[in-house]
């Protein structure tokens, strides 16, 4: 059963609906067929609700159990995306914050299970992964599934990697004692259309396009991404979704990486901005030193990621300067 079927006429949660990568999955579903109701904090903002009318919003706090099982009511499919999350410097700065994801994926869960969901996928990420994987520049090596343990939280990437990789464990547990179908993807660098300048790409972008000179990057410059377009990750959740059922892991991204120097390079050549200097700023921080992801498995569901990062970037500067 292709996709566009099999999402047709279903109805479906998206939790973090007004974020960046919620809205796409989002728009994806309705023009599916979907019947989706969007949940997020604040008033939606993303696109254009009247364009959809297969679309519902509820502006609720996922925290609450007894909001999450009423809206949970009479739903096939539940997408977990909402979450305390920002940059590389609010997950490193504002760690206490991002403690509050371990409250939302446990109502999340029991919500689904008490309400009589029949799935759920769960977005993790990549900082799941331990430190010691990826702490050389220029490693070759692409983190596998099996590489994230359940060590001590010290050795993931802040306190946010930790709870992911603890939803990880819960869903799975969920699974096994009341047969909720899961899914999991674990999400690397994503970039595109809607995601705010905490994040490296849309920051980098906007100096480049405001012509700051001069022209500031975060870190070395010697770390690298596996840097993933938007619609390849959702391309990836559908296909999980449909196909994974019993709570395994699977990594989404290029399984190609990208120096943050040879970055900058691309968007400094698409924005035609050239900065009489460009500062590489090693008091912030810049995280692991090289993060990429071996996606076997998911291209052995039929996963492929189709958007270069060229590409991607040129997708990304066009919508900056529609805006």
């Amino acid at each position: 059963m292709g996709r566009s079927s099999f999402y047709k006429d279903k109805r479906v949660i998206v939790t973090g609906a007004n974020g960046f990568i919620g809205s796409h999955l989002v728009e994806r579903l309705c023009k599916l067929g979907a019947i989706v109701t969007g949940v997020d904090l604040e008033d939606y903002r993303m696109i254009d609700l009247k364009r959809y009318n297969n679309f519902d919003y509820v502006v609720g706090d996922v925290r609450n159990y007894d909001l999450n099982r009423l809206i949970f009511r009479h739903q096939d499919i539940v997408f977990h995306l909402a979450y305390v999350v920002g940059g590389r410097g609010f997950i490193e700065w504002h760690q206490s914050r991002c403690g509050e994801n371990f409250i939302i994926n446990h109502n999340v869960f029991k919500a689904c299970v008490d309400a009589g969901v029949d799935r759920v996928f769960y977005a993790s990420s990549a900082c799941v992964y331990p430190n010691h994987l990826q702490d050389q520049y220029d490693s070759p090596y692409l983190l596998k599934e099996e590489d994230a343990l359940l060590t001590s939280p010290s050795n993931y990437d802040t306190i946010y990697g930790w709870s992911k990789l603890t939803g990880e464990l819960e869903l799975r547990a969920f699974y096994k004692e009341y047969g909720l179908k899961s899914s999991i993807a674990r999400f690397v660098t994503v970039y595109g259309p809607r995601e705010d300048l905490s994040h490296a790409i849309p920051a980098l972008m906007n100096r480049a396009i405001r012509r700051e000179d001069p022209y500031i990057v975060w870190g070395s410059g010697e770390q690298d991404r596996d840097f993933t377009y938007v619609s390849d990750i959702i391309d990836g959740i559908l296909l999980l979704t449909e196909k994974v059922t019993d709570a395994t892991p699977v990594n989404l991204g290029t399984g190609v990486k990208t120096k943050i120097r040879d970055l900058v390079e691309m968007i400094l050549r698409i924005t035609k901005h050239k900065p009489s200097k460009i500062v590489y700023d090693t008091s912030k921080p810049e995280g692991v030193k090289s993060r990429g992801l071996d996606i076997s498995k998911a291209r052995e569901l039929g996963y492929e990621p189709k958007v270069s990062l060229y590409q991607g970037l040129v997708e990304l500067y066009n919508w900056f300067t529609r805006k």
